[in-house]
């Protein structure tokens, strides 16, 4: 059986130009960046190309704003940690969404209870943050704000350029989690004037286990991990160069065709989405708004849990999300969907679909040719959707 990938949200492929980048730092190019000799020497010149590719394409000013880490996660809980050392280290007030990515929701909760205040914005059933929603919440005791940029669910990508000066004008930092939006779409974090943005490699066809957390000239930062201090002081540890170069390159290739692959993903996304709401009745996009990934596909199939059709697809080969990747594990309805008003019951049958580079339209027409006879299926044995709809489904 063919297994077809529709998760990449959730992380991708190596790409076979990124592995052979990063080959030579396995074993011939091995050397510790941080040591005198050639071998260091070597591999802290190519560390540090890597790093002014980075920033180069994220739009920072200077190389030494871009500090790697294991991943975004590590760089969320980066901003806040290690800032607050700083800048705030006996309370303060915290500011961010109601649908970000655990990595920063569950940080901003813990911190909560370590004595900071705290508030969550919600977006609007638009799947947007409102300036008058955070206007709302700041106070003059604000030390930083997080918002992410494009949501890893819904896919909407929120105008931080109006958000960023509402930071300012109370004295917060301003951090955004980017993890889903490098390499879709244009990013630069001078245009956006954030402080802080989280960025994961794996998500752009590079390697797991690496990141980067770009922090902005100035910013106090008390790093997290002690030790030899690496990395400008800011995250201490032996320099993973190999992924850095894996991360550069997959960067380089992204941006080099997010144009066109966002027409290409665009129109997949659209062609998928169209398909399923007029084959499947009472079906909907999550989300409407023009403003979002072009390779992420929200769906709400009213009546069906999400988890029964990702399984009975992933029986015939096709694998997608459910809500939020980070919580597939658990049966409670995504927090994402339930933040921008949808129903707990219609939230249950939540389905994500996010297209990659190498998704093909017939992947797209193969997918909604398995799921239709199983959404009717599952509604003809649905008591729910019969007590809401009336009737025993399609099928």
């Amino acid at each position: 059986m063919t297994t077809t990938y529709l998760d990449y949200a959730a992380t991708t492929p190596v790409d076979v130009r990124v592995l052979d980048a990063m080959q030579p730092y396995f074993a011939t190019h091995f050397g510790n960046a941080n040591s005198l000799y050639k071998t260091g020497r070597d591999a802290y010149h190519i560390l540090e190309a890597a790093r002014e590719n980075i920033a180069t394409a994220v739009g920072a000013a200077r190389p030494s704003e871009i500090v790697f880490t294991s991943g975004g996660t590590e760089a969320d809980n980066a901003a806040f940690v290690s800032t607050l050392r700083r800048i705030a280290p006996d309370g303060g007030h915290l500011v961010t969404t109601a649908y970000e990515h655990p990595a920063v929701l569950d940080m901003v909760k813990w911190l909560g209870k370590q004595g900071y205040d705290t508030s969550f914005v919600r977006p609007r059933p638009d799947g947007h943050i409102h300036a008058d929603d955070l206007e709302a919440v700041m106070r003059d005791d604000t030390k930083i704000v997080s918002i992410m940029h494009s949501n890893n669910e819904i896919g909407t990508i929120n105008d931080l350029k109006s958000l960023a000066p509402i930071a300012r004008a109370h004295g917060a930092l301003f951090h955004t989690d980017a993890v889903q939006s490098l390499g879709k779409v244009p990013l630069n974090v001078q245009d956006l004037d954030v402080d802080m943005a989280s960025f994961s490699a794996h998500k752009v066809y590079g390697p797991k286990g690496v990141g980067a957390l770009y922090l902005r000239r100035g910013i106090s930062f008390d790093a997290m991990l002690k030790g030899g201090g690496q990395e400008g002081k800011k995250r201490s540890g032996t320099q993973n160069v190999a992924g850095a170069v894996g991360f550069a390159k997959a960067v380089e290739i992204c941006l080099a065709n997010m144009d066109s692959e966002a027409v290409r993903l665009s129109a997949l996304r659209d062609h998928l989405t169209s398909r399923i709401i007029n084959s499947l009745e009472n079906t909907q996009a999550t989300v409407l708004s023009d403003l979002r990934l072009p390779n992420i596909a929200p769906l709400l199939i009213n009546g069906v849990e999400g988890e029964s059709m990702l399984l009975q697809l992933d029986n015939q080969g096709f694998e997608v999300s459910t809500g939020s990747a980070c919580s597939s594990g658990s049966l409670a309805a995504s927090h994402v969907l339930l933040s921008i008003g949808v129903p707990q019951e219609i939230a249950h049958g939540s389905l994500r679909v996010s297209l990659g580079r190498f998704t093909q339209a017939e992947d797209v027409d193969r997918f909604v040719d398995a799921l239709i006879p199983i959404v009717e299926r599952l509604r003809a044995m649905s008591p729910v959707y019969e007590r809401y709809f009336g009737k025993k489904g399609n099928g």
